[in-house]
């Protein structure tokens, strides 16, 4: 069987309440982003890098990536990297909030060179700590929209996903329960111990949530709502990715976390029990973002990759290695499943990144306080 004859399509009635009024993550039009970093007469290679960059990041020879996309993913472009250059790769697949914390700790010394994927809540955190390295990329003409990048070229973005409702649809029929529609429906006490969510310490997607829940309803109403929502929430996963991936075997039976990594379940390992759900009054995109870390010991090499990440050669790897987000340079062909699922990051919420760049620390904190510092449902491994 195809995958397009074994999709599960969004309920209409979340497409269409997501689309009512709504301003886009993605928003339209050009972006104001291009740099005057390379000279105009400079030989370029094929990801648009100039040769004396292709040069000086081939004398230093290595580069060490820490990411927080998927495995498949990031393997895959980490490879393609060395293929093109000849420098050796070394990653590591880390939480955005494991890189975080590890590049804090370390202080301006870090042992890696530069992030790649996850969400940009972490790294706006990251630069606001002076942790990431102003880099005037080539490449970063070709990003749609201002939003899609730091103002200050602490970090880029490379894709843009929703977050939403993901379900097994056995286990609720089994358990006489229709799907929930919304974020507000997940606190009904129906609900209590099916619920999968995101360590808000360790996952980038459980800041998203957050950050969203608070720009939905008001800081001391967020936080509110999250405490209810903590009630019926049997598991934190340490990433944001954790509840999608035991929704199929019915170990979870709602999870929250990204659209697309429920598409990834559906069409990649043939869980045709998965539904999703745009929830009904608007929801958040993440951006997935590359960065250099300050001090890296391979800057040449790190912004390579940064012009390599804003390429097509790299982005184009994700909807071949089961990542299923939209990609926000212009140059790229856009991942065909998300939209056979019905998905558009224009049917969004406005949500507030330069408020979520401000807040995002102390509300995660106002949100543990809250609950209590958490239990052992609170996953670190």
């Amino acid at each position: 069987m195809t995958n397009l004859t074994r999709r599960n399509f969004i309920g209409v009635a979340g497409i269409a309440a997501a689309g009512l009024g709504l301003v886009g993550c993605g928003g339209s039009g050009s972006s104001d982003t291009k740099t005057d970093d390379a000279k105009s007469d400079a030989t370029t290679d094929k990801v648009g890098a100039s040769e004396d960059l292709v040069k000086a990041a081939k004398d230093e020879g290595s580069l060490i990536v820490y990411g927080s996309c998927e495995e498949d993913y990031l393997a895959a472009a980490c490879n393609h990297f060395q293929e093109l250059y000849g420098i050796d790769v070394q990653y590591q697949r880390l939480s955005t909030g494991e890189v975080q914390a590890k590049i804090e700790e370390e202080k301006g010394n870090p042992s890696g060179d530069v992030w790649f994927g996850g969400t940009s809540d972490p790294y706006n955190v990251a630069a606001a700590e002076d942790l990431l390295m102003p880099y005037e990329a080539v490449n970063a003409s070709h990003i749609t929209a201002p939003q899609y990048k730091d103002a200050n070229n602490n970090w880029f973005g490379i894709y843009t996903g929703m977050l939403g409702i993901m379900y097994n649809k056995d286990e609720l029929e089994r358990k006489g329960l229709d799907a929930p529609k919304d974020f507000a429906d997940l606190t009904d006490e129906k609900y209590k111990g099916l619920i999968w969510s995101s360590n808000y310490n360790t996952a980038g997607t459980a800041k998203l949530i957050v950050n969203t829940m608070i720009q939905k309803y008001g800081h001391d109403d967020g936080i509110k709502f999250l405490v209810d929502l903590d009630k019926n929430i049997a598991v934190y996963t340490k990433s944001g990715s954790g509840p999608s991936k035991n929704i199929g075997t019915g170990e979870c039976t709602i999870g929250l976390g990204f659209l697309h990594d429920g598409i990834y379940q559906i069409v990649d390992n043939g869980y045709e029990n998965i539904g999703l759900q745009v929830p009904t009054s608007g929801t958040s995109c993440e951006i997935g973002a590359t960065a250099i870390f300050k001090g890296a010991k391979h800057e040449n090499a790190a912004k390579l990759w940064i012009e390599y990440a804003l390429s097509p050669e790299c982005v184009e790897l994700a909807a071949k290695n089961g990542s299923y987000q939209f990609l926000v340079i212009d140059n790229a062909e856009q991942p065909a499943v998300a939209t056979e699922y019905g998905l558009d990051p224009k049917n969004t919420m406005d949500y507030d990144f330069d408020q979520a760049k401000a807040d995002t620390k102390q509300n995660v904190e106002d949100v543990m306080a809250a609950l209590g510092g958490g239990d052992d449902r609170f996953q670190t491994e």
